[in-house]
């Protein structure tokens, strides 16, 4: 990770004239690429590293394009020689999710939706206009082939996941039968393929710009919007989706310049609403079962909980029984409660401890009577505290928290520990166990462990809202205030 900081820092430096302040290493999310965010002369800007050449090139191409427009997207402000670096003009820190999530569904976020709707209409369809779509990413097209891998998607990296028996090859014609009815569309435009809530950020001023647009195509403009109303992590109410498609339809209707037979609008509309959440699913099948990361694994419920609300509402206008009895499958309870953690509640009387000690004052011992729990060596992480700079910083400061999710095998040694400590706090959750000692130890007990316990702890509050105890011996020994660390963004 160091000889990213210091290439995308370098390209900052040239395009800038001077270095950075400071540097953010911003989260990942379900791409491979890395995000930073560098402060100077007033400003930030976003900076971006991506192995894949070629998607970053179908980045810039549309960004090109459509800023031509004045669409709402970001300006690229400087690219590296070998195409794997580039600067982007910052929208900040607060996306539409974000809003939505702080303030609720309120008058006012419901009309940041309808702007983003409007955006997105604009985009679409001026955007359109002189695209050359043998520039795009994949396919170029959002046609049979690209629906048929959509739905293989979500039938390989899920559907087969939960073993349970269909008739193969009645489901795959029943996929080329939907496949062949959704490629039938009078509409066509560009398709944003991931225009969601979390894509689209919102400045103090509350004017409304997308990100992460690359994997673009032409298609039907209502995946989009199937897209936005139907995420899950989002959970619009019914008015508002209902709403939002009328207020789409008016602007598309309005940017055109040309009436729409809205009940086909309506009925294709339903499907890819199917479409989408079937390829949700397949993603967070694809990154929590086989890839085994958690925070997949934590969504599966919700895209389940999505699906069981539109087959109970919504029709496809087009008969698939394969599909439709496997669909019913995948909505039963006994399949989500499957993938829904247990949590703890009210009565739960489940204390888990979690300790940072140093290995020279001894394994911490268990008071509570049980005995037993975990013991966690970080000795294999490399060490922060041999360097300088870090030897007397602790695992919540920046430059050491950067130091081990960059440059050591941290983030694999924690994945490790969390699956192994959720099963026990699961199990013991249902059971009604009382207390569990989870030990993280270093040689000083001030940098690693200190880290790695902040983040088991954050992990377990979040999933299993479990009472917790959190405690770094040796920085307590030292006077060091050690508040519960909050849920990170």
């Amino acid at each position: 990770m160091q000889h990213l900081v210091e290439a995308i820092s370098a390209l900052y430096t040239s395009w800038a004239g001077c270095p950075p302040d400071s540097t953010d290493l911003l989260p990942q999310s379900g791409s491979d690429r890395r995000y930073f965010r560098f402060h100077g002369k007033g400003k930030t800007v976003i900076g971006t590293y991506g192995a894949n050449i070629p998607e970053n090139e179908a980045f810039f191409y549309f960004s090109d394009h459509f800023r031509e427009k004045k669409l709402a997207i970001p300006e690229i402000l400087t690219i590296s020689e070998d195409r794997q670096f580039y600067l982007q003009e910052d929208f900040g820190t607060v996306s539409l999710l974000n809003r939505l999530e702080a303030t609720g569904f309120t008058d006012e976020n419901y009309m940041l939706f309808s702007k983003s709707l409007k955006a997105l209409a604009e985009l679409q369809i001026k955007g359109d206009e002189g695209l050359d779509y043998s520039r795009c990413l994949t396919n170029k097209e959002f046609g049979k082939q690209a629906i048929m891998a959509d739905l293989l998607y979500f039938k390989y990296y899920f559907l087969d996941a939960l073993r349970r028996p269909y008739d193969k090859q009645k489901l795959i014609d029943d996929f080329e039968a939907l496949s062949n009815y959704l490629t039938h569309t009078e509409y066509k435009y560009f398709m944003f393929r991931d225009f969601q809530s979390r894509n689209i950020m919102v400045k103090d001023d509350d004017s409304v710009h997308f990100i992460d647009y690359q994997g673009g195509m032409k298609g039907a403009p209502q995946y989009d919007v199937a897209s936005m109303l139907w995420q899950a992590r989002a959970g619009l109410p019914d008015s508002w989706k209902n709403g939002l498609l009328e207020d789409y339809m008016n602007h598309f209707e309005t940017i055109t310049g040309k009436e729409t037979d809205r009940n086909i609008f309506r009925s294709q509309y339903n499907g890819y609403v199917l479409i989408r959440i079937l390829q949700v699913l397949g993603a967070y099948g694809f990154r929590g079962l086989f890839e085994r990361k958690a925070q997949f694994l934590t969504s599966i419920p919700l895209a389940l909980k999505n699906l069981r609300e539109f087959l109970e509402h919504q029709s496809l206008g087009i008969s698939v029984p394969e599909f439709k009895r496997v669909l019913d499958i995948c909505v039963e309870d006994e399949i989500i409660m499957r993938f829904t953690p247990t949590q703890a509640d009210e009565t739960t009387p489940l204390l888990v401890r979690v300790h940072s000690f140093s290995y020279r004052r001894g394994i911490p011992a268990d008071d509570s009577g049980n005995g037993g729990g975990f013991v966690f060596d970080c000795r294999g992480i490399l060490n922060p505290g041999r360097i300088d700079s870090m030897k007397t910083q602790t695992g919540r400061d920046k430059d050491v928290k950067d130091f081990l999710e960059q440059q050591t095998q941290m983030p694999e040694f924690l994945n490790s520990i969390f699956d192994i400590v959720d099963i026990s706090v699961e199990e013991y959750i249902k059971r009604g166990f009382e207390s569990l000692h989870v030990n993280f130890g270093c040689t000083g007990g001030q940098h690693r462990s200190v880290y790695a316990a902040d983040a088991l702890t954050r992990h377990l509050k979040n999933k299993f809202k479990v009472k917790l105890e959190l405690k770094h011996i040796e920085q307590e020994l030292k006077n060091w205030h050690n508040p519960l660390p909050e849920k990170k963004s």
